[in-house]
């Protein structure tokens, strides 16, 4: 397949989970690929393991320098075209027990990485005459869950934020849209070396529409519509893999098909 051909792209917390299956998936459509994470173990074997047109740097998407040395080497392959803003974490407390360092923690990676993201590839884009930004949010960018507080603020703000940049890039061909995952079965969201079958979280989500849990290449195949030409009329919009949980959850006790 081809869909990818002849651009290069940057995929943030690229080294596993839903990175990694979008680094796969954009690889076996023609991209060149720059992974970058803080994992460096696990980044520089999937670099190796998939070629030479593959690349690995260390990336923590709070420090404007990483993100100067992760341009750059993509620059290396050719015109950068593609960003997935997809490096997250997680740290569920509740409020009265977060403190500022733990809630800031979320924000420098969720919602300032991403910032410092779309800041990084706007000239480079620019100068390739088009391009596409995919800033990877959350079903919590729409809802809210208790304990979330940081999480759910920072994803919100990627929508936002994500807004701003399609209508200020959209003149230079540089398009902008949001995915938001829901229950998808990586580290985040259930999986280890203890637990590597989807099928034991199915359970969880029995009341989603779609009753099991996410895979993490079904949200990539959507990363990826928005990173090929197919979406060029395509932005400030947002994108929902999420088994239909914000279209509401079935409830036993009423009538249904």
């Amino acid at each position: 397949m081809s869909r990818l051909q002849g651009k290069v792209a940057i995929v943030t917390g690229g080294a596993r989970g839903m990175g990694e299956a979008t680094v796969r998936l954009f690889v076996e459509n023609g991209a060149k690929v720059v992974i970058g994470d803080v994992l460096d173990s696990a980044g520089e074997a999937l670099a190796k393991e998939l070629g030479p047109d593959v690349a690995f740097v260390h990336l923590d998407v709070s420090k404007q320098a990483d993100w100067e040395k992760a341009v750059a080497r993509a620059q290396a392959f050719g015109p950068l075209n593609v960003l997935v803003n997809n490096a997250a974490i997680l740290n569920p407390k509740a409020i009265k027990d977060m403190t500022e360092d733990d809630y800031m923690s979320v924000i420098r990676v969720n919602q300032l990485g991403t910032f410092l993201g779309i800041r990084s590839v706007l000239e480079p884009m620019k100068a390739a005459g088009k391009g596409s930004i995919i800033n990877i949010s959350s079903i919590d960018g729409f809802q809210a869950k208790n304990g979330l507080a940081a999480y759910s603020s920072s994803k919100w703000a990627v929508r936002g934020l994500t807004k701003v940049a399609a209508i200020e890039l959209g003149p230079y061909g540089i398009r902008v849209n949001t995915v938001h995952p829901g229950g998808i079965f990586t580290d985040m969201g259930g999986r280890s070396e203890q637990n590597p079958d989807p099928a034991s979280m199915d359970d969880f989500y029995r009341a989603v529409p779609i009753p099991r849990v996410g895979l993490p290449r079904e949200v990539a195949y959507v990363t990826l519509f928005l990173a090929t030409d197919e979406a060029s009329y395509t932005t400030g919009a947002e994108f929902l893999a999420d088994g239909g949980w914000v279209a509401g959850m079935r409830h036993e006790a009423l009538p249904t098909s």
